[in-house]
C-alpha cells in the first residue's frame, strides 16, 4: 500500500512540474516574462534577439529586450537600430504615443543615423494612430500629413516614398470628407452661402481626392438656391456628360432632374424677426375696464 501511495504522489508532482515549465516557457505566468526570455551576454546580442522576436510577431517580449535602450543605451555603437526597433514594436502593439516619443528619439539624436529616414516616415504612422475620423478634430491627421509631406519632401527616392504617397491621399481624403460633411450639414440647415464656401474650399484644395466631384454637384444645389440656377443647371450638365456611365455622372443626372422640378427664385432660410421666448402673460382687465 505504500509503494502504490508513493507511486500516485509522484505522478501528480510529475505532472505539475512539466506544466509549470511549459507555461513559463510560453510566458503564462504573471512576472516571469523577463524569464523566457535568452540570456544574452552583450547588447549586441540583446538587439538580435529583439530583432528575432520582432520576426516572429513576439513585439511584446522585443521590448522586453531592448528595456536597457529605452533610457539609456548611449555609448553603444547600435542604440540608433535600437531605437529604431522600439519603435517598431510599439507601432504593431498599437501604442502610439510611445512609438511618437521613440521616433522623435530617434530624428532628434540620431539624425545621421541610416534608419532615421525610416523613422520620419513611422513618425506619420504614430501619428495617424492618434487621429480620429472625419466627423471629429484632425488635429493629428494633420500633423500625421505634414510629416508625411516632409519625408517624401527629404527623401523622394526613398524605398517608402511611394508609401508615404498612398498615405498623403488617405490623409487628404479624410480632411476632404470633413469638410463635404460640414457644407452638406450647412445645405440641410439651408445656409446656402456657408454652404458654397465649404464646397468651394473643397474644389480649390482637394481636387485630387473622391470628393471633388461631389462638392461640385454640391456647389451647384446650394448655387441654384441663392438664385444661380441657370449656372447650377449647365454644370450639372457638364458633370454629366463628362462622367457618363459613372455614379458621380449618374448622380448629377438625378440632382438636375430634380432641379428642374424646384420652385423659381431664392431660397432662404426664414429667420425669426422676434427672439424665440415665450409671449408675455397677458394683463387681466378690470371689471369697469380702462377708458376716458
Amino acid at each position: 500500500m505504500r509503494r502504490t501511495r508513493t507511486r500516485l504522489w509522484r505522478v501528480p508532482l510529475a505532472a505539475w512540474a512539466l506544466l509549470a515549465a511549459l507555461a513559463a516557457a510560453m510566458g503564462l505566468f504573471p512576472g516571469c516574462g523577463g524569464s523566457v526570455l535568452p540570456q544574452v551576454h552583450d547588447e549586441s546580442g540583446r538587439l538580435e534577439l529583439a530583432r528575432r522576436l520582432y520576426a516572429k510577431g513576439d513585439a511584446g517580449l522585443a521590448v522586453e529586450a531592448l528595456a536597457p535602450f529605452s533610457t539609456s543605451g548611449s555609448g553603444s555603437a547600435n542604440v540608433d537600430e535600437a531605437v529604431y526597433l522600439l519603435g517598431l514594436c510599439h507601432l504593431k502593439m498599437k501604442e502610439f504615443s510611445s512609438a511618437q516619443a521613440d521616433f522623435e528619439r530617434m530624428m532628434r539624436d540620431y539624425p545621421e543615423s541610416d534608419s532615421a529616414p525610416s523613422a520620419s516616415f513611422r513618425q506619420g504612422e504614430a501619428l495617424w494612430g492618434q487621429s480620429r475620423g472625419p466627423d471629429f478634430d484632425q488635429e493629428f491627421t494633420l500633423r500625421a500629413l505634414d510629416q508625411w509631406m516632409a519625408f517624401r519632401r527629404d527623401h523622394p527616392d526613398h524605398w517608402l516614398a511611394p508609401e508615404a504617397t498612398k498615405r498623403i491621399g488617405e490623409a487628404r481624403k479624410r480632411l476632404a470628407t470633413k469638410l463635404y460633411r460640414t457644407a452638406d450639414l450647412y445645405v440641410k440647415l439651408k445656409e446656402y452661402d456657408a454652404a458654397r464656401g465649404y464646397f468651394r474650399d473643397i474644389m480649390a484644395e482637394y481636387s485630387e481626392t473622391p470628393l471633388y466631384g461631389d462638392a461640385m454637384i454640391g456647389w451647384a444645389v446650394a448655387s441654384a438656391r441663392v438664385g444661380e440656377r441657370d449656372t447650377a443647371m449647365v454644370l450639372l450638365q457638364n458633370i454629366h456628360e463628362e462622367y457618363k456611365g459613372t455614379a458621380l455622372g449618374n448622380k448629377a443626372a438625378r440632382t438636375l432632374n430634380e432641379m428642374q422640378h424646384w420652385k423659381w427664385g431664392v431660397q432662404k432660410k426664414k429667420r425669426h424677426s422676434l427672439p424665440n421666448e415665450p409671449p408675455p402673460p397677458s394683463t387681466p382687465q378690470t371689471s369697469g375696464g380702462i377708458g376716458p
